[in-house]
Protein backbone atom coordinates (compact mmCIF):
# COMPACT_ATOMS: atom_id res chain seq x y z
CA UNK A 1 0.00 0.00 0.00
CA UNK A 2 1.53 3.71 -0.82
CA UNK A 3 1.09 5.83 1.08
CA UNK A 4 0.50 9.61 0.06
CA UNK A 5 1.06 12.71 1.92
CA UNK A 6 -1.22 15.87 0.90
CA UNK A 7 -0.97 19.16 2.29
CA UNK A 8 -4.55 21.06 1.95
CA UNK A 9 -4.57 25.28 0.83
CA UNK A 10 -8.43 26.17 0.72
CA UNK A 11 -10.95 24.52 3.37
CA UNK A 12 -13.78 26.56 1.92
CA UNK A 13 -16.69 24.93 0.16
CA UNK A 14 -14.30 23.37 -2.84
CA UNK A 15 -12.29 22.12 0.33
CA UNK A 16 -14.20 20.62 2.46
CA UNK A 17 -15.99 18.27 -0.58
CA UNK A 18 -12.79 17.28 -2.03
CA UNK A 19 -12.05 16.11 2.19
CA UNK A 20 -15.41 14.64 2.03
CA UNK A 21 -14.49 12.89 -1.47
CA UNK A 22 -11.28 11.62 0.51
CA UNK A 23 -12.58 10.65 4.07
CA UNK A 24 -15.64 8.75 2.23
CA UNK A 25 -14.04 6.89 -0.14
CA UNK A 26 -11.01 5.73 1.17
CA UNK A 27 -11.70 2.18 1.10
CA UNK A 28 -12.23 2.46 -2.41
CA UNK A 29 -8.99 4.20 -3.65
CA UNK A 30 -7.01 1.71 -1.34
CA UNK A 31 -8.87 -1.05 -3.10
CA UNK A 32 -8.59 -0.10 -6.47
CA UNK A 33 -5.45 1.64 -6.65
CA UNK A 34 -3.55 0.88 -3.54
CA UNK A 35 -3.05 3.83 -2.14
CA UNK A 36 -3.85 5.79 1.23
CA UNK A 37 -3.93 9.45 1.60
CA UNK A 38 -3.31 10.97 4.91
CA UNK A 39 -4.21 14.58 4.71
CA UNK A 40 -1.33 16.32 6.91
CA UNK A 41 -2.14 19.77 7.02
CA UNK A 42 -5.03 21.75 5.95
CA UNK A 43 -4.94 25.77 5.60
CA UNK A 44 -7.96 28.25 5.60
CA UNK A 45 -7.91 32.02 5.86
CA UNK A 46 -7.12 31.88 9.72
CA UNK A 47 -3.96 29.66 9.81
CA UNK A 48 -2.91 26.40 8.93
CA UNK A 49 -2.92 22.83 10.67
CA UNK A 50 -0.29 20.72 10.41
CA UNK A 51 -0.05 17.37 12.14
CA UNK A 52 2.60 15.07 10.59
CA UNK A 53 1.02 11.96 11.54
CA UNK A 54 -2.37 13.07 9.70
CA UNK A 55 -5.17 15.20 10.38
CA UNK A 56 -9.12 13.70 11.34
CA UNK A 57 -10.66 15.17 8.00
CA UNK A 58 -14.01 14.06 9.62
CA UNK A 59 -13.24 16.42 12.77
CA UNK A 60 -11.72 19.20 11.05
CA UNK A 61 -14.93 19.32 8.80
CA UNK A 62 -17.10 19.51 12.00
CA UNK A 63 -14.97 22.61 13.82
CA UNK A 64 -15.11 24.04 10.49
CA UNK A 65 -18.64 23.87 10.22
CA UNK A 66 -19.65 24.78 13.76
CA UNK A 67 -16.76 27.54 14.12
CA UNK A 68 -15.99 28.78 10.75
CA UNK A 69 -12.67 28.35 10.49
CA UNK A 70 -9.73 26.30 11.51
CA UNK A 71 -7.98 28.37 14.00
CA UNK A 72 -10.99 27.70 16.62
CA UNK A 73 -9.20 23.46 17.16
CA UNK A 74 -6.64 24.98 19.48
CA UNK A 75 -7.27 22.38 21.91
CA UNK A 76 -6.49 19.47 19.53
CA UNK A 77 -4.05 20.90 17.11
CA UNK A 78 -1.06 23.90 16.89
CA UNK A 79 -2.24 26.45 14.31
CA UNK A 80 0.82 27.65 12.55
CA UNK A 81 0.54 31.34 11.22
CA UNK A 82 2.36 30.21 7.65
CA UNK A 83 2.67 32.06 4.80
CA UNK A 84 1.53 29.60 1.53
CA UNK A 85 5.00 29.58 0.70
CA UNK A 86 6.49 29.15 4.16
CA UNK A 87 3.95 25.90 4.65
CA UNK A 88 4.69 24.18 1.27
CA UNK A 89 8.72 24.65 1.89
CA UNK A 90 8.27 23.51 6.02
CA UNK A 91 5.67 20.77 5.80
CA UNK A 92 6.53 17.28 4.33
CA UNK A 93 4.29 16.54 2.09
CA UNK A 94 4.14 14.56 -1.57
CA UNK A 95 1.24 16.39 -3.00
CA UNK A 96 0.05 20.34 -2.43
CA UNK A 97 -3.64 21.12 -3.21
CA UNK A 98 -4.93 24.10 -4.19
CA UNK A 99 -8.34 25.02 -3.58
CA UNK A 100 -8.56 28.27 -3.41
CA UNK A 101 -8.94 31.67 -5.26
CA UNK A 102 -5.37 33.35 -4.47
CA UNK A 103 -4.44 35.09 -7.73
CA UNK A 104 -0.82 35.16 -6.88
CA UNK A 105 -0.65 30.91 -6.00
CA UNK A 106 1.43 30.42 -8.50
CA UNK A 107 4.68 31.97 -7.05
CA UNK A 108 4.01 29.24 -4.30
CA UNK A 109 2.78 26.74 -7.06
CA UNK A 110 6.67 26.93 -8.28
CA UNK A 111 7.80 26.91 -4.18
CA UNK A 112 6.19 23.79 -4.47
CA UNK A 113 7.87 22.54 -7.36
CA UNK A 114 10.65 23.46 -6.76
CA UNK A 115 11.05 21.33 -3.95
CA UNK A 116 9.96 18.15 -5.49
CA UNK A 117 5.98 18.30 -4.37
CA UNK A 118 3.19 17.48 -7.19
CA UNK A 119 0.62 20.34 -7.29
CA UNK A 120 -2.94 20.24 -8.11
CA UNK A 121 -5.51 23.01 -8.80
CA UNK A 122 -8.56 24.27 -9.46
CA UNK A 123 -7.37 28.06 -9.41
CA UNK A 124 -7.51 29.68 -12.59
CA UNK A 125 -5.76 32.34 -12.61
CA UNK A 126 -2.21 31.00 -12.23
CA UNK A 127 -2.50 29.21 -15.03
CA UNK A 128 -4.16 31.76 -17.20
CA UNK A 129 -1.28 33.90 -16.70
CA UNK A 130 1.96 31.70 -15.84
CA UNK A 131 0.92 28.39 -17.41
CA UNK A 132 4.22 28.38 -19.67
CA UNK A 133 6.39 29.10 -16.34
CA UNK A 134 4.44 26.70 -14.17
CA UNK A 135 4.10 23.73 -16.37
CA UNK A 136 8.13 24.02 -17.40
CA UNK A 137 9.00 23.62 -14.14
CA UNK A 138 6.98 20.74 -13.10
CA UNK A 139 8.95 19.28 -16.69
CA UNK A 140 11.95 20.25 -14.87
CA UNK A 141 11.39 18.40 -11.85
CA UNK A 142 9.66 15.63 -13.26
CA UNK A 143 7.05 16.43 -10.58
CA UNK A 144 2.95 16.20 -11.76
CA UNK A 145 1.13 19.46 -12.07
CA UNK A 146 -2.47 19.03 -12.76
CA UNK A 147 -5.52 21.21 -13.19
CA UNK A 148 -8.45 19.15 -14.59
CA UNK A 149 -11.01 21.06 -12.36
CA UNK A 150 -9.96 24.66 -13.76
CA UNK A 151 -12.35 24.24 -16.97
CA UNK A 152 -15.76 22.41 -17.01
CA UNK A 153 -15.09 21.59 -13.28
CA UNK A 154 -15.14 17.46 -12.93
CA UNK A 155 -15.75 17.04 -16.67
CA UNK A 156 -12.41 15.61 -18.08
CA UNK A 157 -12.02 18.14 -20.99
CA UNK A 158 -8.24 18.51 -19.75
CA UNK A 159 -7.37 15.28 -19.18
CA UNK A 160 -8.74 14.48 -23.19
CA UNK A 161 -6.32 17.00 -24.52
CA UNK A 162 -3.53 16.56 -22.72
CA UNK A 163 -3.51 12.45 -22.35
CA UNK A 164 -5.62 11.50 -25.09
CA UNK A 165 -5.64 13.24 -28.50
CA UNK A 166 -2.16 12.86 -28.35
CA UNK A 167 -2.11 12.00 -32.28
CA UNK A 168 -4.45 14.03 -33.35
CA UNK A 169 -4.19 18.50 -34.45
CA UNK A 170 -6.55 20.01 -32.69
CA UNK A 171 -8.02 22.91 -35.03
CA UNK A 172 -10.86 24.56 -33.03
CA UNK A 173 -12.23 24.30 -29.94
CA UNK A 174 -15.76 26.18 -29.32
CA UNK A 175 -17.41 25.88 -26.00
CA UNK A 176 -20.14 27.35 -23.21
CA UNK A 177 -17.84 27.47 -20.22
CA UNK A 178 -19.72 29.41 -17.52
CA UNK A 179 -22.77 28.51 -16.18
CA UNK A 180 -24.14 31.51 -14.18
CA UNK A 181 -24.66 33.12 -17.52
CA UNK A 182 -26.28 30.73 -18.98
CA UNK A 183 -28.42 30.79 -16.21
CA UNK A 184 -28.87 34.61 -16.47
CA UNK A 185 -29.50 34.47 -20.40
CA UNK A 186 -32.42 31.49 -19.68
CA UNK A 187 -34.27 33.51 -17.38
CA UNK A 188 -34.14 36.40 -19.71
CA UNK A 189 -35.65 33.97 -22.63
CA UNK A 190 -38.94 33.81 -20.26
CA UNK A 191 -38.66 37.55 -19.69
CA UNK A 192 -36.38 38.66 -16.90
CA UNK A 193 -34.46 41.69 -17.71
CA UNK A 194 -30.96 41.48 -17.13
CA UNK A 195 -30.74 42.78 -13.47
CA UNK A 196 -33.46 40.94 -12.58
CA UNK A 197 -32.11 37.47 -13.81
CA UNK A 198 -28.42 38.60 -12.11
CA UNK A 199 -30.78 39.19 -8.50
CA UNK A 200 -32.45 35.67 -9.11
CA UNK A 201 -29.27 33.74 -9.66
CA UNK A 202 -27.14 35.65 -6.62
CA UNK A 203 -30.23 34.61 -4.59
CA UNK A 204 -29.80 30.95 -5.56
CA UNK A 205 -26.57 31.11 -4.82
CA UNK A 206 -25.75 30.66 -8.58
CA UNK A 207 -23.86 34.12 -8.51
CA UNK A 208 -21.47 35.55 -6.49
CA UNK A 209 -22.18 38.28 -4.68
CA UNK A 210 -19.79 39.64 -6.76
CA UNK A 211 -20.45 38.67 -10.03
CA UNK A 212 -18.12 40.73 -12.51
CA UNK A 213 -15.54 37.03 -13.07
CA UNK A 214 -18.44 35.89 -14.19
CA UNK A 215 -20.61 38.91 -16.04
CA UNK A 216 -17.92 40.04 -17.75
CA UNK A 217 -16.42 36.83 -19.04
CA UNK A 218 -13.52 36.89 -17.09
CA UNK A 219 -14.09 33.62 -16.11
CA UNK A 220 -14.76 31.76 -19.15
CA UNK A 221 -11.49 33.48 -20.51
CA UNK A 222 -9.60 32.61 -18.23
CA UNK A 223 -10.56 28.84 -18.87
CA UNK A 224 -10.18 29.58 -22.69
CA UNK A 225 -6.81 30.70 -22.27
CA UNK A 226 -6.14 27.19 -20.52
CA UNK A 227 -7.95 25.75 -23.14
CA UNK A 228 -6.00 27.05 -25.62
CA UNK A 229 -1.94 26.61 -23.21
CA UNK A 230 -3.24 22.88 -23.57
CA UNK A 231 -4.02 22.64 -26.86
CA UNK A 232 -2.05 24.78 -29.07
CA UNK A 233 0.89 26.29 -26.97
CA UNK A 234 0.93 28.54 -23.88
CA UNK A 235 -0.52 32.14 -24.34
CA UNK A 236 -1.83 34.65 -21.22
CA UNK A 237 -4.86 36.41 -20.64
CA UNK A 238 -4.02 39.55 -21.71
CA UNK A 239 -3.72 38.27 -25.14
CA UNK A 240 -7.61 37.23 -25.31
CA UNK A 241 -10.23 39.04 -26.50
CA UNK A 242 -13.21 39.32 -23.92
CA UNK A 243 -16.46 40.79 -23.89
CA UNK A 244 -19.36 39.21 -21.63
CA UNK A 245 -23.38 39.25 -21.21
CA UNK A 246 -23.65 42.75 -19.05
CA UNK A 247 -24.82 44.49 -22.26
CA UNK A 248 -26.98 41.65 -23.68
CA UNK A 249 -30.52 43.12 -23.72
CA UNK A 250 -34.26 41.27 -23.29
CA UNK A 251 -34.80 42.20 -27.06
CA UNK A 252 -31.81 40.58 -28.32
CA UNK A 253 -32.36 37.30 -26.65
CA UNK A 254 -36.31 37.86 -27.75
CA UNK A 255 -34.59 38.28 -31.18
CA UNK A 256 -32.63 34.76 -31.24
CA UNK A 257 -35.39 32.96 -29.70
CA UNK A 258 -37.96 33.94 -32.50
CA UNK A 259 -34.93 32.27 -35.04
CA UNK A 260 -35.04 29.33 -33.52
CA UNK A 261 -31.50 30.32 -31.43
CA UNK A 262 -30.11 30.94 -28.15
CA UNK A 263 -27.96 33.41 -26.70
CA UNK A 264 -25.02 31.88 -24.93
CA UNK A 265 -21.09 32.96 -23.78
CA UNK A 266 -19.16 31.17 -26.20
CA UNK A 267 -15.62 30.92 -25.68
CA UNK A 268 -13.58 30.04 -29.62
CA UNK A 269 -10.24 28.82 -29.57
CA UNK A 270 -8.05 28.67 -32.58
CA UNK A 271 -4.50 28.36 -32.72
CA UNK A 272 -2.63 31.76 -31.76
CA UNK A 273 -6.26 33.34 -30.89
CA UNK A 274 -8.72 33.41 -28.36
CA UNK A 275 -12.33 34.93 -28.24
CA UNK A 276 -15.47 35.09 -25.40
CA UNK A 277 -18.52 36.41 -26.06
CA UNK A 278 -22.33 36.28 -26.38
CA UNK A 279 -23.17 34.74 -29.42
CA UNK A 280 -26.40 33.25 -31.00
CA UNK A 281 -26.65 29.53 -31.03
CA UNK A 282 -28.86 27.38 -33.06
CA UNK A 283 -31.38 25.47 -30.23
CA UNK A 284 -30.30 22.19 -31.73
CA UNK A 285 -26.60 23.23 -31.50
CA UNK A 286 -24.64 21.04 -28.67
CA UNK A 287 -23.81 24.63 -27.00
CA UNK A 288 -27.20 25.57 -26.33
CA UNK A 289 -26.57 23.95 -22.79
CA UNK A 290 -28.66 24.38 -20.39
CA UNK A 291 -27.58 26.41 -17.04
CA UNK A 292 -25.74 23.65 -15.06
CA UNK A 293 -24.31 22.22 -17.88
CA UNK A 294 -20.72 23.14 -19.95
CA UNK A 295 -19.90 22.00 -23.56
CA UNK A 296 -16.85 21.88 -25.59
CA UNK A 297 -17.16 20.89 -29.30
CA UNK A 298 -12.96 19.64 -30.33
CA UNK A 299 -12.41 19.42 -34.23
CA UNK A 300 -9.25 17.75 -34.54
CA UNK A 301 -7.54 16.70 -38.04
CA UNK A 302 -7.83 13.24 -37.54
CA UNK A 303 -11.30 12.44 -35.69
CA UNK A 304 -13.61 15.11 -36.63
CA UNK A 305 -15.55 16.85 -34.28
CA UNK A 306 -15.88 15.47 -30.68
CA UNK A 307 -18.47 16.37 -27.99
CA UNK A 308 -17.72 16.44 -24.62
CA UNK A 309 -20.53 17.66 -21.98
CA UNK A 310 -21.20 17.81 -18.57
CA UNK A 311 -21.76 19.56 -15.52
CA UNK A 312 -19.56 23.04 -15.56
CA UNK A 313 -19.92 23.80 -11.51
CA UNK A 314 -20.62 22.00 -8.31
CA UNK A 315 -18.81 20.70 -4.97
CA UNK A 316 -19.30 17.29 -6.18
CA UNK A 317 -18.28 17.50 -9.22
CA UNK A 318 -15.55 19.98 -8.94
CA UNK A 319 -14.06 17.67 -6.45
CA UNK A 320 -14.38 15.04 -8.78
CA UNK A 321 -11.69 16.63 -11.16
CA UNK A 322 -9.04 17.52 -8.18
CA UNK A 323 -9.59 14.21 -6.29
CA UNK A 324 -8.87 12.43 -10.04
CA UNK A 325 -6.13 14.99 -10.42
CA UNK A 326 -4.81 13.83 -6.39
CA UNK A 327 -5.08 10.11 -7.83
CA UNK A 328 -3.25 10.47 -11.24
CA UNK A 329 -0.41 12.29 -9.10
CA UNK A 330 -0.07 9.67 -6.50
CA UNK A 331 -0.08 6.75 -9.10
CA UNK A 332 3.21 8.46 -10.76
CA UNK A 333 5.00 9.53 -7.86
Amino acid sequence: MKEIKLSLFGFGNVGKAVSRVLLEKGVFFREKYGVEFKVVSIADTSGVVWLPEGIDLREALIIRENFGKLSAWTNDYEVYNFTPDEAVREIDADVVIDVTNDRNAWRWHLAALREGKGVITSNKPPLAFHYAELTKEAERRDVPYLFEATVMAGTPVIGLLRENLLGDAVERIDAVLNATTTFILSRMEVGLNFEDALREAQALGIAERDPSGDILGIDAGYKATILHCVAFSPVTFDEVRVRGIAEVTPDEVRRARAKGKTVRLVATVERGEVTVEPKEVPLESPLAVGSHENAAVIKTDLLGELLIKGAGAGLKETASGVVSDIIKASLRL
